[in-house]
């Protein structure tokens, strides 16, 4: 691999606020009892919901070194949040060795956090990030689409609406340009239209599609602003040998939580929003952006929130970031095998909990995000769709984010990953 290849990576984490410092649940020792009310939500037990928190993360930094390991030299924007949350979601109709294999694929050990509390854990985070917000535009749902001939087994279907809060649409596969133009309506209107295809509309041998959306605008407004008039064209240095000259943003004179890692040898600065959510950007040092991916971890991210959270606000007197738009188009069905999940993929797959029918399987995961940075703050959308069938007297201090670089979108309540990516080169689309 050349050393230009070498050199292009960004990861980009989105975590957006919305749950609660307590949420409820009843104790479950089984799925047959994990149906929630409202007066089950206000009278259960805590739910300890961190262990699905940190099961997403590090489900997220997994994938993110598959898609990012196949495609080196190019730009990589994914919801790890929208993927799990949709696999999860066809979980509850596995059985057997495909349902352990779901989970664990999703980095649940079921030794410590059972199937229910999975489910219970999801629900609570689908909830909360739902609650409604006066600074916050983010939607997230699920939705089935199902061939007429078809017939849910009423447990999944409850399962489905109360759980994930599953809508359920009778569609008719047998002409599969209209069914999957429905299914592709539904998610552009969901995304605002950031997402207006999520399925190839000359795709076949498809008689059910599960669907996650994620969509978030409103309150990622920066609290404070980049200024249009000092965003200039300047270059980006993609790799020793290559430059590409982008729109860079710039603050001039900002206080703001800055962290200096010296043992990952990157620095990371804090952005908020409106909302009191925030953007975590991090800048490797020239050539250490592969150590950098190398510890990407759960509790890395831990790290960098907890030091920015204790640290004093730093005065930066210029800050630059490109302004930049990208998007990603995945086939997961050739990535999560990967990742240890295969059985839903094969004739060995036992969806039966959904139709009751022993032969359903995946034929194709379909995941695109997009996500627009610019002086005013930040638009993403993503979604998965599941395919299934039968069969002062000092130097200036400048931080210039001008090479590849990391940043997270946070929130200090809820430490959910939504989207991750990277960005070789700002300039591309």
């Amino acid at each position: 691999m050349s050393a230009e290849r070498r050199s292009l990576f960004l990861a980009l984490g989105l975590l957006v606020a919305g749950l609660c410092s307590r949420v409820y649940c009843l104790p479950v020792d089984d799925l047959e009892s994990k149906h929630v009310t409202q007066h089950d939500q206000h009278n259960g037990a805590p739910l300890d919901h961190h262990a699905v928190v940190s099961s997403n993360t590090d489900f997220a930094f997994s994938l993110y070194r598959k898609l990012a390991s196949l495609t080196p030299n190019k730009n990589v924007v994914f919801s790890p949040l929208s993927v799990s949350m949709a696999l999860a979601f066809l979980s509850l109709g596995a059985r057997g060795t495909t349902l352990t294999e779901l989970l664990e694929g999703l980095k649940f050990n079921l030794t410590e956090t059972p199937e229910a509390e999975i489910h219970r854990g999801f629900q609570h985070l689908l909830q909360a990030l739902s609650r409604p917000s006066n600074l916050l535009q983010l939607s997230v749902g699920n939705a089935i689409f199902v061939d007429e001939h078809l017939k849910l087994l009423d447990k999944f279907r409850n399962d489905a609406h109360e759980l994930y809060a599953s809508e359920v649409f009778s569609s008719n596969f047998h002409d599969p340009k209209a069914a999957i133009k429905f299914v592709n309506d539904y998610v552009k209107n969901k995304t605002k239209g950031k997402i207006p295809k999520l399925f190839d509309e000359g795709d076949s041998l498809i008689e059910m599609v599960l669907v996650n959306y994620i969509y978030l605008k409103g309150g990622s407004t920066w609290k404070t602003p980049f200024d249009h008039k000092h965003t200039l064209k300047s270059l980006f240095y993609v790799s020793e040998n290559k430059t590409v000259e982008v729109p860079l943003m710039s603050h001039k004179g900002l206080e703001t939580p800055y962290f200096r890692d010296e043992e990952l040898a990157c620095t990371v600065v804090e952005l908020k929003y409106t909302s009191n959510d925030s953007a975590l950007f991090i800048l490797p040092d020239e050539g250490k952006m592969l150590d950098v991916e190398a510890k990407l971890l759960p509790e890395t991210l831990r790290r960098w929130r907890g030091s920015l959270l204790t640290s004093r606000q730093q005065h930066i007197d210029i800050l630059n970031l490109p302004r930049f738009s990208i998007s990603g188009d995945y086939g997961l069905h050739g990535t999560l095998p990967q990742l240890g999940i295969r059985k839903i993929f094969t004739h060995e797959a036992d969806l039966s909990g959904v139709t009751g029918d022993q032969k359903l399987g995946v034929s194709k995961v379909i995941h695109k995000a997009v996500i627009d940075v610019g002086e005013e703050g930040t638009e993403a959308a993503a979604a998965t769709g599941i395919a299934v069938l039968t069969s002062a007297l000092h130097s200036p201090f400048i931080v210039s984010f001008d090479r590849p670089f990391l940043f997270a979108v946070t929130s200090k309540d809820t430490q959910s990953i939504l989207f991750l990516g990277k960005v070789t080169d700002p300039s591309q689309s």
